[in-house]
């Protein structure tokens, strides 16, 4: 090794990764250093020979190769073989070494004798080879990359990428399922499939691995509900008739287990022995009760045992701590004995629908249980936790196992199974992990004596403390438990005391899946050990000495928290998380570091109290520890044989093939009866790992550059030690409190609850700190760098556990629930706990038992600090700017200011809790809440309330959610009789100015109370001040108390916002009592949007203003009697319906219209019934004070009759139309709902009644009835009409010539009806009042304006919650509107045509005053013209009620238009006029006036906009009237059209020379004549014809006209085109070829359309050109109709 030793000062790698190997464990031993030329990182050490790995990927061999063809003697030498290649691990068997290189792939050399180099037919393998492993199920096979090796001496191992474990060599210890052997080819080890194998270990002959517990992660395992090997059930239910017998105990039948059990050995030579447990006799699944139980040798579990730990560790957890219900029964569970008994287990997985059923069978028994005990409230945490969809499963599998948990245990008691019950406390096992009765640790209490080759089970059970006999009978009794059954005979007393164990043990559960948010982020601490191989020195760990083909579960590891194994040559070894090592396995030189030999099962090494072991290493017979001592520098153990230079030769042997009497000289050469510290470890620096195999020892060192090497390695050293504290305060203070019998009867249910939730929290943390204790530990092994520090990355799964933490156990603190603890802590720990002491780090003389109790639990929250101290300590070994200072930094800043939040919080849980201690009366219980805490209170009489009596004393408390106040009477003995709490988020608080009043006065604000308070001095005023708003404003912002705690004098001013969003119950009598309003406030009122409920199930959802409903908003009111709600949707004032509605009343009748002070009032729709329910009927009309008053339309569907006319309190009064679907008509008064009085009344066929009449269609008195021909009968008339008449009278007959006597009897009508300016008045009243105008006309106009944009932009907010509403052209519209036209000043023709627009787009919208008018008036026209209303006789009442619509409207248009000339008025036209300004719905002055100008008129402005919407029932109404003239009419147009063209214009007497004499055609080509036949036909002036035709598709008048005046254009034209000359009509010339025109248009109800024309046609146009060309075109109607008469 001279060679070697170059000087490495040179070599920066000189710091990281030294070499130092050496032999044995005596004082002269001193390692000597071996120089490489980069840092190593990891070591293998065979029995003569190791290899290196080092920085950059290269490997290195030393000591003995003879499978090298030269071997060069001396250091180190490179294998080239592997040079292109990056090597990331490195593994050495006995004779062989294996590498993994970074993309997964194997290189094996060395020995090969037994195929453990994977390769065929070579004996040895010189150089590094690729392996290959070949995943053959996959389709095409595909390779499998590599983690990690491990060797043995006749076998190698290889964890796969995916964690499945493959193997080849030779050997039991290989785990497969083949007969020969050696196997060339690497196999997957099939028994480890599915499972997540962490790390493997080789020893000799035999193998480790270490697998992750099966939990909620992995979810891909189907539910095991079936046996694997002889597909049985593996539970049974029998249903017996009062009960259910749940059988768990499967048994394999013994052929399949003989050829599939691990239990056939590999040695023949044995024989096919049966071992004691193997069960042949069925005898405990038969019987219910065995008398004598079968010696239980453990054999091993069945094959698939392993759901059992799976869920066990996980959701499980319940039922396990619950009792010896589920597998963890003390026997199986402890080390020695996995009896018989734990193999019928194999899955806790049954079938999800026989356990709903279970669990449906079991709820009756339940009920009970459920309220005295924790059950139901524990799991929800269970539930919350898991993570994945078989959880849901597995949870439901928890209940059941919980719930006949609790069924067992009561069981148990009634058979006065006492000790059962007694020994839960004791058997808990070390670690508090998931099993609720586990061994004690193993190694404690033994029995040193047995030193038994061959350890039978029974003493297995002795030496794990639990040796009584008779759970063997509750065992078995167990098996066939016919549960409800049993409990009549428990008492309820009982029963209370069972439940109890299973509250406990759940707290402290670890549930794997909860620990961090992020599971796979920190490493999982549930583990398992599974051991396969030769056995013959107990190296298997399962409590004898048999080999064993598969792997199999070493159960007494279970729960211990295994993070890392390794194999020695005989014996194997196991690190926990806390830092404990169990051994077992051959002890012949003390290689174990205990006196068990040979020890079966795992037991601790012996090691002093305070040493916390992190990496183990295990050579032929020797072992290795690295811990940490009382320095952060680690020390190095050693235990086993010393290695002496003379006994190189005996190496040679290989191991396990000794003689006994070697064993015996070894012994007596010298070895460690317990761990030896290595006293040169303190030289060697920085210790990151150590080495062991053969009789050498490596270990590799970091030297401390900048305090890097020593922070890492203090900042796990602390995190392990406080891991192992937390553990031991779980372990021995709260667990043993939490299972004592009368803890909850001690301290109350809800503060034991708050316990048990402390409990589960502090187990969390504790597991989350053993997590991260494993991962830094991993960290310091290989990488030593800051970027794989969990800490920075994932802060915040640390800052939120110590978060939560700290949260419940203030809470817990301030129910007095620290208090409650010390008499159980005294009783249970004696009068002079030194334990709690110790644990709690108290160095005070005799402290109170409450202070230590206090101290233990608030000890986790000094941890942040040190984090936070460790973390700063890491960053000063960078550069400021460098990005991990950067990290390390701002990590540390986090855990600095959670400390000072967290004593923060402390400190104010404490001043709570002294606070409630010294508080007088009853009031503690009402308003001791778990999150609250005292900020500030007044017993210093610092505060007073104004104006109280003389006697009265006032207290004011203020909390973080509350100010109370409480009041009493001086001189009474219970002082504060009541108390009032105030909710923070409603309350104000107002300093009043001290120089009005000379008090230094507080206004207090809340929903239902004013007052004030009166402070002592202007300080006292402003700290109340300060601390009021101050509190306020965290309870608004959410912080309650967490952020910053309030500390009166500190911190700023803060004005906490006077509006806000809060909830809120009303107690006082009144309109609001006991409903809760949930929304935005302002100073102590509703205001803004919130919703309200009343208890009775009224329902507000909308705008407040003031306290009161205002706005528009939704009210839901339920109807008792019909069991529906009534609903309204509709704006609101004052707390009052008021402004437009729908009212949806429970009844089906629905209401649209105006409301005032919650009544209906002004112009509404009330809709009743539907059209097949019994009623059905609309009104529309006026109502006054929710009764129908005034102008209304009644249309009554049943009866197809119509009422227009005037109302009073819901009836008929007045004048008023009725028409029927019978075509009858009534005009006339009526009076209490009745006809009564003067009217007219008239059928279809015009026989007509005029007189008096007394009830509906009575006639009753005098009148005239006139027939159809003009007879008439005058005189008194009695009866119903329809039926017969009475008449007494005279009869006439008019003679045809006198003409005079015919007009008397001409019946006028319209005179008995409602004018039409009477009708609908509440719609124009509704219109001026959105305007601000009391009546018409009476307001101001700006006013106006501003109500009109205030009403736009409110309406457009609402209907923007409702997008669906609102179209693309309709928001352009609204937002044209937006901008107010000029509306002062002259008017020009170009302002005219600006307000024209803006009305057409006004009325276009409802949102705008006058186009809801404009909407509203169209309903009710069509409400009352449409249907029974299409009666021809209403023709001119729908006529004068357009007419009256635009006069009303127009008064409201020149209000806003103050300018606008009226009626009749005139706008100058601009004298440079454009020729095409002329627009549909103007009308112009005919252009050969002398000075252009515009007459106004109402109809040119609005009836564009109008009449297109009322235009269908109007046409109707004047088709109805016209109908015979426009048939007669009709009749001629179809006669004469038979005719060609010129025999039509002859006949018309068209002269000749207007005759067309050719047509433009488009057809034969293009602009070619044709010549007029006589035969043609529809051709002659064809466009006029064409253009005339439009006519019916206009609406208004004006529209109409243009259309004719454009058809005479067309006529004149073509006349001209003849003429070739211009031409001026004269009448005579032109009515002739007019009337063609007309006729060729064939226009069906010409008649309506004149009609129309004449009825609405703007005055001033009657007498100019476009009058002339109507006038022609009505002379042309009634020539056509009189044409056959000529």
């Amino acid at each position: 090794m001279e060679s070697q030793r170059k000087s490495s000062g040179d070599d920066d790698g000189g710091e990281r990764g030294l070499l130092h190997t050496w032999k044995g464990y005596s004082c002269s031993v001193t390692p000597e250093r071996m120089l490489l030329p980069r840092p190593v990182l990891q070591v293998a050490l065979g029995i003569r020979h190791g290899v290196l790995l080092v920085e950059g990927g290269q490997v290195y061999s030393f000591g003995e190769l003879p499978w090298k063809q030269s071997q060069v003697p001396g250091g180190p030498t490179q294998e080239c073989a592997l040079s292109g290649q990056r090597v990331v691990a490195v593994a050495a068997g006995s004779f062989h070494s294996g590498a993994v290189t970074e993309d997964g792939g194997v290189h094996m050399w060395g020995d090969n004798g037994a195929g453990q180099c994977g390769l065929s037919g070579l004996s040895a393998v010189p150089n590094p080879t690729p392996v290959a492993l070949v995943d053959s199920d996959t389709v095409p096979p595909q390779t499998v990359p590599v983690l990690e090796l491990a060797c043995g001496e006749q076998h190698t191992l290889a964890l796969s990428v995916k964690r499945e474990v493959w193997a080849w060599g030779s050997g039991c210890q290989l785990g497969l399922n083949v007969a020969t052997f050696p196997v060339w080819k690497p196999q997957k080890v099939e028994h480890l499939a599915g499972r997540y194998v962490l790390q493997v270990a080789c020893g000799a002959l035999h193998s480790l691995a270490l697998v992750r517990c099966l939990g909620s992660q992995d979810v891909q395992r189907p539910p095991v509900d079936k046996c694997r090997h002889c597909n049985q059930l593996l539970y049974t239910m029998t249903d017996k008739e009062d009960h259910v017998i749940i059988s768990d105990g499967h048994y394999c039948p013994p052929g399949a287990e003989l050829t599939k059990d691990e239990r056939k050995l590999e040695a023949p030579a044995h024989g096919l022995k049966t071992s004691p447990s193997e069960p042949v006799l069925s005898s405990h699944t038969s019987t219910s009760h065995s008398d004598s139980p079968a010696p239980q040798t453990s054999a091993d579990p069945s094959s698939d045992s392993a759901p059992v730990q799976d869920l066990e560790k996980e959701e499980t957890a319940l039922a396990n701590g619950v009792l010896p219900c589920s597998d963890s029964d003390p026997t199986a569970q402890s080390e020695g004995g996995s009896g018989a008994v734990s193999v019928v287990k194999s899955s806790l997985y049954p079938d999800e629908q026989a356990v709903k059923d279970y669990l449906k069978k079991l709820t009756d028994n339940t009920q009970t249980e459920a309220k005295t005990g924790g059950l139901h409230s524990l799991l929800p945490s269970a539930v919350g936790l898991a993570s994945s969809p078989s959880a849901t499963l597995n949870t439901l599998v928890a209940s059941c196992a919980s719930a006949v948990g609790e069924r067992v245990a009561s069981t148990y008691e009634a058979l006065s199974l006492k000790k059962m019950m007694n020994y839960l406390p004791s058997g808990v096992s070390r670690s508090g992990a998931p099993t609720g009765l586990t061994g004690t640790a193993p190694g404690v209490g033994d029995n040193t004596t047995e030193r038994v080759r061959q350890e039978d089970s029974m003493q297995g059970k002795k030496s794990s403390s639990t040796g009584d006999i008779r759970e063997e009978e509750a065992e078995s009794m167990r098996r066939r438990l016919s549960l409800p059954g049993l409990l009549s005979q428990v008492s309820p007393r009982l029963l209370r005391k069972a439940v109890r164990p299973r509250m406990r043990a759940v707290a402290l559960t670890p549930l794997g899946a909860a620990v961090p948010e992020a599971p796979e982020v920190l490493p999982t601490l549930q583990t398992e050990v599974w051991s396969w191989g030769h056995g013959e020195h107990g190296q298997l760990g399962h409590g004898d000495n048999l080999a064993r083909l598969k792997p199999l579960c070493i159960k007494s590891l279970n729960s211990k928290e295994v993070v890392r194994v390794a194999a020695g040559a005989g014996h194997s070894l196991a690190l926990t998380a806390q830092s404990q090592v169990f051994s077992w396995g051959s002890n012949s030189s003390g290689q174990l570091g205990h006196m068990e030999s040979p020890s079966t099962i795992p037991r601790l090494a012996k090691l002093s109290e305070g040493i916390r072991v992190w990496d183990v290493s295990a050579g032929s017979k020797h072992t290795l520890l690295l811990a940490d001592g009382d320095c952060i520098q680690p020390i190095i153990y050693y235990s086993g044989q010393q290695a002496k230079e003379t006994e190189e030769e005996s190496e040679a042997k290989e191991p396990g093939h000794q003689e006994e009497g070697e064993e015996k000289q070894e012994r007596a050469g010298g070895y460690t009866p317990q761990p030896v510290l290595l006293p040169f470890c303190m030289h060697l620096g920085y210790v990151s790992s150590v080495f062991a195999g053969g009789k050498r020892c490596v270990a590799l060192s970091d030297r401390n550059v900048m305090g890097f090497i020593a922070s890492l390695h203090e900042l796990a050293a602390a995190e392990r030690k406080f891991y192992c504290k937390l553990c031991n305060i779980k372990t021995q203070i709260i667990r043993p409190l939490l299972e004592l019998e009368s803890l909850s009867s001690t301290l109350g249910q809800v503060t034991f609850g708050f316990l048990q939730i402390l409990a589960g929290q502090f187990s969390l943390l504790c597991h989350m700190t053993g997590q991260h204790a494993a991962s830094l530990t991993a960290n310091l092994r290989r990488g030593r760098d800051v970027k794989s520090l969990l800490i920075l990355d994932h802060a915040g799964i640390f800052l939120d556990s110590y978060n939560e933490y700290c949260s419940t156990l203030g809470n817990f603190q301030v129910m007095g629930g620290i208090q409650a603890l010390t008499k159980p802590s005294l009783d249970f720990f004696g009068k002079s706990p030194e334990l709690l002491q110790r644990l709690s780090e108290c160095s005070e003389e005799n402290p109170a038992v409450a202070d230590l109790l206090s101290a233990l639990f608030y000890l986790p929250i000094n941890h942040i600090h040190e984090y936070g101290r460790l973390l700063l300590k890491l960053a000063t070994c960078f550069e400021v700017c460098s990005d991990e200072y950067q990290r390390l930094q701002d990590s540390c800043s986090k855990f600095e200011a959670l400390s000072l939040q967290l004593k923060r919080r402390r400190k104010d849980a404490e001043y709570t809790f002294h606070f409630w201690k010294s508080f007088p009366g009853k009031m503690t219980d009402s308003l001791r809440k778990p999150h609250r805490r005292l900020i500030c209170e007044s017993s210093n009489k610092a505060l007073t309330l104004q104006n109280a009596g003389r006697f009265s004393v006032n207290w004011f408390i203020l909390f973080n959610d509350a100010l109370v106040h409480a009041q009493g009477v001086a001189p009474c003995k219970n002082l504060f009789s009541t108390h009032h709490v105030f909710p923070l988020a409603t309350l104000w608080v107002e300093p009043i100015p001290e120089e009005n009043t000379g008090t230094y006065g507080l206004k207090m604000i809340t929903p239902e109370e004013t007052f004030t308070l009166l402070a002592s001095s202007p300080m006292e005023k402003a700290k109340w001040l300060r601390s009021i708003n101050q509190t306020v404003d965290q309870a608004l912002s959410g912080a309650t108390h967490d952020k910053t705690s309030v500390s009166p004098g500190s911190g700023p001013k803060l004005e906490p916002p006077i509006s806000r969003t809060a909830s809120y119950t009303f107690y006082k009598d009144g309109r609001l009592k006991e409903a809760t309003y949930e929304g935005r406030w302002l100073a102590g009122k509703p205001n803004g949007r919130g919703v309200l409920k009343w208890p009775d199930g009224r329902i507000y959802t909308g705008e407040f203003k003031n306290g009161l409903e205002d706005g528009f908003g939704e009210f839901t009111a339920p109807n008792k009697a019909l069991n529906k709600n009534d609903h309204y949707q509709g704006h609101w004032k004052d707390g009052k319906m008021h402004g437009l509605g729908t009212y949806r009343y429970a009844s089906g009748e629905v209401y649209d219209g105006s409301f005032q002070d919650g009544m209906r009032h002004g112009h509404g729709m009330l809709r009743s019934g539907k059209l097949n329910t019994s009623s059905p009927s609309v009104f529309i009309g006026q109502w006054v004070q929710d009764k129908k008053t005034g102008y209304g339309v009644f249309d009554d569907i049943t009866k197809g009759e119509k009422y227009m006319g005037m109302w009073q309190d819901h009836l008929r009064q007045g004048t008023g139309v009725v028409v029927t679907q019978f075509g009858l008509y009534y005009e006339g008064t009526f009076k209490d709902n009745k006809m009564m009085g003067t009217g007219i009344l008239l059928s279809e066929d015009d026989t007509t009644y005029e007189g008096e009449f007394s009830d509906d269609w009575t006639l009753n008195g005098k009148g005239v009835l006139t027939m159809a021909n003009s007879d008439y009968l005058e005189g008194s008339f009695g009866g119903e009409w329809g039926s017969s008449l009475k008449v007494t009278g005279s009869y006439f007959k008019p003679h045809l010539f006198d003409a005079d006597k015919e007009k008397t009897h001409v019946v006028k009508l319209g005179r008995l009806c409602v004018c039409s300016e009477d009708k609908w008045q509440a719609v124009f009243v509704e219109c001026w009042s959105q305007l601000g105008c009391e009546t018409s006309g009476q307001g101001e106009n700006w006013k106006a304006w501003e109500n009109i944009a205030v009403a736009l932009t409110t309406n457009r907010w609402q209907i923007q919650d409702r997008p669906e509403i609102l179209s693309r052209s309709h928001s352009r519209t609204l937002e044209s509107l937006e901008v107010i036209p000029q509306h002062v000043g002259p008017i020009t023709m170009d302002r005219y045509h600006i307000i024209r627009l803006y009305l057409i787009k006004a009325c276009d919208t409802p949102l705008h005053p006058l186009g809801r008018l404009v909407e509203t008036l169209v309903a009710v026209y069509r409400m009352t013209y449409v249907g029974v209303g299409a009666n021809r006789r209403l023709l001119p009442q729908a006529v004068n009620e357009i007419k009256s619509y635009l006069n009303r409207i127009f008064q409201i248009v020149r209000f806003l238009f103050p300018d606008l000339p009226e009626e009749g008025g005139q706008i100058p036209e601009p004298t440079t006029n454009l020729p095409d300004q002329k627009e549909p719905g103007s009308t112009d002055a005919p252009p050969q006036s002398p000075k252009p100008v515009r007459v106004v008129s109402c109809s040119a402005l609005l009836l564009p906009v109008l009449l297109p919407r009322l235009y269908p029932p109007l046409f109707t109404l004047y088709a109805l009237d016209k109908e015979k003239e426009d048939g007669v009419y009709w009749d001629c147009v179809l006669r004469l059209n038979k005719q060609a063209d010129l025999a039509l214009l002859a006949f018309l007497g068209v002269q000749q020379k207007f005759w067309p004499v050719t047509i433009s055609v488009c057809m034969p080509a293009l602009g070619e004549k044709q010549q007029v036949l006589s035969s043609t036909k529809d051709a002659c002036f064809a466009s006029a014809v064409e253009t005339l035709q439009q006519i019916s598709t206009t609406f208004t008048p004006s529209d109409k006209l243009q259309v004719i005046q454009l058809t005479f254009e067309e006529i004149t034209q073509e006349v001209q085109s003849l003429l070739k000359q211009d031409f001026l009509w004269s009448m005579d010339d032109l009515f002739p070829v007019f009337l063609y025109v007309v006729l060729r248009a064939r226009i069906r109800n010409l008649g309506s359309e004149v009609s129309l024309i004449e009825d609405l046609m703007d005055p001033s146009v009657q007498h100019g050109e476009h009058g002339i060309m109507f006038t022609t075109l009505k002379a042309c109607y009634y020539q056509i109709q009189h044409e056959k008469i000529t």
